[in-house]
């Protein structure tokens, strides 16, 4: 039975700041969802802690919201217990980039077969507005009593550098857009990586909507009507077509280079895209030949509050 927009929406009120970002993104995800036609009870959205730490309560699928900085493992967990689901965590760039940044590079190395959302406003916008770590160096927003003393973090770069197998950036407020990239994203098979930029209209003076938009540019700079360009409509190619060592560093290469480009001129699309390496679910495959038809959360546990289940062929296969 094919699902409706409406079938991913839930009641929860919603208290986000008027002409926040993240109402952009969380309408992206419902759109994706309901034009893939994902069954509500084979999805589970994760959300960490923050503003986007909500976005779990807003749609209608299975929804756990998490710790500070802890989206991944628990997303990665509910992926390798349960490979039928189509999980997608969400979180803050403070979130994911700060106290997370260790679970993002580590997410990197395994591959797992899920999709991961950063909301991406370069403040801390739940607590007040302090400086999050996508905030430029020297950049002074308006609950700041200096400027930043801290460099950027480039979450792109850091994708690229982690082993992340599909890279790209949306723009809140082109959902159309951004639900295309989500959905590309889901589809992907592997670790999908999506960096969402997103106004804080309460927090972040400087990366304002109008910002976006051009407004402050000169009269020529602004007849392209947008800081943002689409990857897709110039000559870039993200995809790995044969996972040569040559063709491979030049596409790693090629996205690292573009995720430089800010001011002006900032892309969004996708940066980076490789199916044919091995993702972690296949790996586990390897060692344990039954894994996908009896993962852990197909498996019997207990029976009349007695424990059935023998581990020990399992322990076995981690010996060294």
């Amino acid at each position: 039975m094919a699902l409706k927009l409406s079938d991913y929406k839930t009641d929860v009120h919603n208290d986000w700041c008027p002409g926040c970002g993240d109402f952009g993104i969380v309408n992206a995800i419902q759109m994706a969802l309901a034009e893939l036609n994902i069954p509500r009870d084979k999805a589970a959205i994760f959300s960490g802690i923050g503003c986007s730490g909500k976005t779990s309560h807003f749609i209608n699928v299975y929804g756990v919201h998490t710790l500070h900085g802890r989206v991944l493992p628990f997303a990665q967990g509910a992926k390798i217990a349960n490979p039928e689901m189509t999980i997608v965590a969400a979180g803050g760039d403070g979130d994911g980039l700060g106290i997370g940044a260790g679970h993002f590079v580590a997410a990197g190395r395994r591959d797992v077969d899920m999709t991961y959302i950063i909301f991406d406003n370069g403040v801390y916008g739940l607590t007040k507005g302090q400086a999050s770590p996508t905030l430029r160096l020297g950049e002074q927003t308006k609950s700041l009593a200096s400027p930043n003393t801290n460099y950027n973090v480039n979450p792109i770069g850091l994708a690229v550098t982690s082993g992340f197998t599909f890279i790209a950036r949306g723009y809140s407020y082109d959902i159309k857009h951004l639900k295309d990239l989500i959905k590309a994203a889901i589809r992907h098979k592997g670790l999908a990586f999506l960096d969402v930029l997103q106004p804080c209209p309460t927090y972040n003076d400087i990366n304002t909507r109008d910002w976006y938009a051009g407004v402050d540019m000169a009269e020529e700079a602004q007849k392209r009507h947008s800081r943002i360009y689409k990857l897709e409509d110039t000559e870039f190619e993200p995809t790995v077509h044969f996972n040569e060592e040559s063709e491979l560093n030049e596409k790693l290469s090629q996205a690292l280079i573009k995720s430089l480009e800010w001011g002006d001129k900032i892309p969004i699309g996708i940066f980076y895209k490789n199916e044919l390496i091995s993702r972690y679910g296949e790996r586990l495959t390897d060692r344990i030949p039954n894994f996908l038809e009896n993962p852990p959360a197909k498996q019997r546990i207990s029976s009349n509050g007695k424990p059935i289940t023998n581990v020990s062929k399992l322990l076995d296969s981690f010996e060294v």
